[in-house]
């Protein structure tokens, strides 16, 4: 038997088989992408029921980060997942992700209330220690915005090791055939998960007696789902490793810890890094914000503003595979990455101008469309892009250092927003007559940065030769 007829035997060559293995990866950050917002559309039922403040929000929205930015845990992340491999990353990153999940679901709960824990963080926490002032654990944050930030932080490593750890997956099953159109696959069914939880998260909370902790206890056991997904993609995982004979990498070179200077020495790659980083924090902090800014703007309850950025996701969601499809077979992802830029810029600008004058919903609805577009492009240019930057043996640490920048980004914006929101609204406690002019101008800001960054590496793809407008299928 030639080497040829090996290789055509493989698992990834059938493309039943990868779009299977596709599925599994997908499914898994589908459930976490639900978690991940599920207390987004409920900010108003936050602050009534648990005393969170909008700085108590944006300082457990910002813990989902804290841990990969300052314990730099994404970075040994993609160092584990290039040493030990895709599928003992994809089980260890769902185990994490279940377990910061029960945490943040008890933190909510009746349970929480009157317990041990409760008084724990009511006490020790609030102790004038230093080393609180650079975590999440401010004095005056109720205890159960403390505790649930812990179970975040949990969350927030094993959220993040996952997806470098899917998108190293996708491109071990997609390299050399549909990667793009799998990413965007993929990109779309995570999407569909912010979607059913601006809709699914305010209905399940409103059942009588309302109860913020029945939402967060769902996606809890849908965590668990997304592990046992895991696992079974392990399987398959193990079955082509074995038809391979070995891991498919570049064996005769494995990789080092120092071979991680070949990435931050690489301009092009800092460019789409903090590109990266700029384009997200104007997308995610924004998303936990979406729900209460369109209810400021337009007198909506939580269902009704839902409903409206309800077609943020799913139309990103219907958008991506096929802008995916596009890179693939015709190029141009340095120009749509500038695209998207442009296109979230006009968005956060007519969230801060144009809504605030009209209280048109047609104003909201449009300016969604617009981010669900860009939040279509630019995904679906950049991550795809990444294996033309750097060697297959560093692909999962260079994933790990750029989502460990953009999670900088992640840690830092809910709380900057949530103290603009603060200090640009004086003497205001109705969580339903904020001003949100200043912190949408702040996200506009963002995407500026971006569209410049953007223009740099298209001309730094036409000096250098990088192809990232080069379509990824070779005719």
């Amino acid at each position: 038997m030639t080497t040829t007829n090996k290789i055509q035997q493989t698992l990834r060559d059938s493309k039943t088989a990868r779009w299977i293995a596709l599925t599994l990866l997908a499914s898994a950050m589908f459930f976490g992408y639900i978690f991940m917002d599920i207390l987004s559309p409920l900010q108003e039922l936050l602050q009534n029921q648990k005393g969170w403040d909008p700085v108590a929000y944006g300082r457990y929205a910002g813990s989902e980060t804290f841990l990969n930015v300052f314990v730099f845990f994404l970075i040994f992340a993609g160092i584990i997942l290039d040493k030990m491999g895709v599928r003992f990353t994809a089980i260890l990153s769902g185990a994490v992700m279940f377990i910061g999940a029960a945490v943040n679901c008890y933190a909510v709960s009746d349970m929480f209330v009157g317990s041990l824990s409760e008084t724990f963080m009511n006490n020790f926490m609030n102790l004038p220690l230093a080393w609180w002032n650079i975590t999440p654990f401010f004095e005056g944050m109720p205890a159960s915005a403390k505790m649930s930030a812990i179970g975040f932080m949990l969350f927030g490593c094993g959220v993040e090791m996952a997806g470098i750890t899917v998108s190293r997956g996708i491109v071990k099953w997609f390299k050399g055939r549909e990667m793009a159109l799998a990413m965007g696959v993929e990109m779309a069914i995570a999407r569909v998960g912010v979607a059913v939880v601006v809709l699914g998260s305010p209905i399940l909370a409103a059942i009588k007696p309302v109860d913020v902790s029945r939402p967060v206890a769902v996606a809890t056991l849908l965590l668990l789902i997304g592990l046992i997904s895991f696992i079974c993609y392990a399987f398959m995982d193990k079955k082509l490793e074995k038809q391979l004979g070995e891991n498919d990498e570049e064996k005769d070179d494995p990789f080092k810890v120092s071979d991680l200077g070949k990435i931050f020495s690489s301009k092009v790659f800092w460019l789409v890094a903090l590109l990266c980083v700029l384009y997200y924090s104007a997308i995610f902090p924004f998303q936990k914000y979406a729900i209460n800014m369109l209810q400021c703007n337009l007198g909506y309850t939580a269902e009704q503003a839902g409903q409206i950025f309800f077609v943020f996701p799913l139309g990103a969601a219907a958008i991506t595979p096929f802008l995916g499809n596009y890179l693939d077979r015709k190029g141009k992802g340095a120009t749509m990455l500038m695209l998207g830029a442009i296109l979230m810029i006009i968005c956060h600008l007519s969230f801060a101008l144009l809504l605030p004058a009209t209280e048109s919903p047609l104003v909201a609805y449009l300016g969604i469309i617009l981010l669900g577009i860009s939040f279509s492009l630019v995904p679906a240019a950049l991550w795809p892009s990444v294996p033309k930057l750097v060697d297959n043996r560093l692909l999962g640490s260079a994933y790990a250092v750029i989502f460990w920048i953009q999670n900088i980004g992640l840690y830092a914006f809910p709380m900057i927003i949530g103290s603009v929101i603060q200090s640009s609204n004086p003497g205001v406690t109705n969580p339903l007559e904020y001003n949100y002019t200043i912190p949408m101008l702040v996200f506009a800001s963002l995407g500026f940065l971006a569209l410049l960054l953007g223009f740099l590496l298209k001309i730094e793809d036409k000096k250098k030769g990088y192809g990232l407008e080069l379509p990824n299928i070779k005719k």
